[in-house]
Formats: structure tokens, C-alpha cells, sequence
């Protein structure tokens, strides 16, 4: 399928881990550009020397001001058409093992800093009348998850806001949508791995086992794939879809709404 990104420029947070990685090379192979964000020089680097023509690397902590605004002067002169907002989680923790701390901690890490962010971008997206943003969350928004009591609170904040925003701007050419992912082979369901081999005192392999077998398709789900519904929800193809979840989970989540 031709989904008409070609020479499109998107920027790609978290773009050399887990989704993000996996959405840039995506978008690459689709034959758009990328200005991909991380914090780590050398991964970035690597990822710059993979696709020289196709890649652009800006350092930085995204869930930091100052990023978000040395990124929005990086970009000043670039034609953007749209942002896949990702970044890592709190630490897999049950409620009363957390603080207040925590919890400050924690709306920092996934809530306000995507407020700041898509208030930075917003206006832009505007004048041109077009743009795509679509923000990587978890399944739990739809069904909780254990352990992942942090993560699940300011998730339905961002979902909220994603909502409310889609129906402020629904003829503006802006889609705004959410994924949702279920449990992918990235960094973090390793560290949720960790966890439950730690309360249940089992090794990391049977704790990998037991959550495979709470799976309906009893496996962990593909990040190439899932990267492939990014790609066309920040395709033009996507016009008709503005404030959705799209979770995908391999079948967890029995709600059907």
C-alpha cells in the first residue's frame, strides 16, 4: 500500500527504542523523513549513520522544557507533518509501594510534558492546516494492568486530553489519536517481567511464560507491526480518524468498548 509519506517529515520521539525505533525504520522504509529524538548520543548516531539521506538526530530529554523548545527552534525551518509522542514509563510499581514522589515523578514523566509539547506544535500544524500526532500509550487505558498503578493514571490523562483536543480542532486537516499498545517484546515489559519475577519469586523465564499464557494469542506482539498502524495513522490515508485508541494487545482487553 502506497500511503503517500513519501518526502513527508515526521518527527519521532523515543525514536531509537522499542516503538519509536521500530515506527522511524517504518517510516524510512515508507520513504519519509525522520528528525527522531533520544537521549542517548551513540544510538542516535548509529541510527544517523544507518539512513544518512533519510535521518536527522536531535539529543535530548523529551519529558524536559528545554528539549521541547530547543527541538521546536531545530525544527523552525522544517515542514513537519506530524509526531509520534513516545517515551518511557515509571517503574512497574503496586499502589502502596509508591510515594508522593512517585506520583510527582510520574506526571512529569508521561503527562505534562506532552501538554507542553503538543502546545508547542499545535499552532503550526494550524497555519498549515495539516498535521498528524499521534501519542503511544499503553493498553491499560482501556483495562488496567498490574503493577502499572503510575503508568495507568496519567495514560487516561493523555487519552482525555487526546479526546478533548480532536473534537476543539475537527476541521482543522489535525488528527490526533492514541496507541495502545499490550505487551510488546520492548525495554519495558522487561522491567515488567522483572517485577513479577520479584513479587511471585520466580525466575524471569517462567515470568515471561505466565504472561504469554494470559495472552489470547498466547504470544508477545510485534513491534514491526505494530509500527506499520503508526505509519498510517500519520499518513494521509488516515484523514477520516481523529481521537481514537487503537489497542493493540493480541486480544486482552474484553471490554468492546
Amino acid at each position: 500500500m502506497n500511503l503517500r509519506i513519501n518526502n513527508s517529515t515526521f518527527i519521532v520521539c523515543g525514536g531509537t527504542s522499542g516503538f519509536g525505533l521500530t515506527i522511524t525504520q517504518q517510516l524510512v522504509t515508507e520513504g519519509a523523513k525522520v528528525i527522531a529524538v533520544a537521549r542517548t548520543e551513540e544510538k542516535l548516531r548509529e541510527l544517523a549513520d544507518a539512513f544518512p539521506d533519510k535521518i536527522k538526530v536531535f539529543q535530548g530529554d523529551i519529558t524536559q522544557s528545554k528539549t521541547i523548545k530547543d527541538l521546536f527552534k531545530f525544527t523552525e525551518k522544517t515542514n513537519i507533518d506530524g509526531i509520534v509522542v513516545n517515551a518511557g514509563g515509571p517503574p512497574a510499581m503496586k499502589f502502596v509501594e509508591t510515594s508522593l514522589k512517585d506520583w510527582d515523578e510520574a506526571y512529569l514523566k508521561i503527562l505534562r510534558w506532552k501538554v507542553e509539547l503538543t502546545q508547542m506544535f499545535l499552532p503550526r500544524f494550524l497555519a498549515k492546516q495539516y498535521g498528524r500526532i499521534v501519542y503511544i500509550e499503553s493498553s491499560a487505558v482501556k483495562q488496567p494492568i498490574e503493577n502499572l498503578i503510575l503508568s495507568t493514571s496519567f495514560r487516561l490523562s493523555v487519552t482525555g486530553m487526546v479526546k478533548t483536543i480532536s473534537q476543539e480542532f475537527p476541521d482543522k486537516g489535525i488528527t490526533f489519536n492514541v496507541l495502545a499498545p499490550g505487551y510488546h517484546y520492548t525495554p519495558a515489559i522487561e522491567r515488567l517481567i522483572d517485577k513479577r519475577a520479584k513479587d511471585n519469586k520466580i525466575s524471569k523465564k517462567d515470568a515471561r511464560k505466565l504472561l504469554e499464557q494470559n495472552i489470547p494469542m498466547q504470544k508477545t506482539g510485534n513491534t514491526e507491526n505494530f509500527a506499520s498502524l503508526a505509519a498510517w495513522l500519520l499518513s494521509p490515508l488516515s484523514d477520516y480518524v481523529t481521537g481514537q485508541v487503537y489497542v493493540v494487545d493480541g486480544g486482552m482487553v474484553r471490554s468492546i468498548l
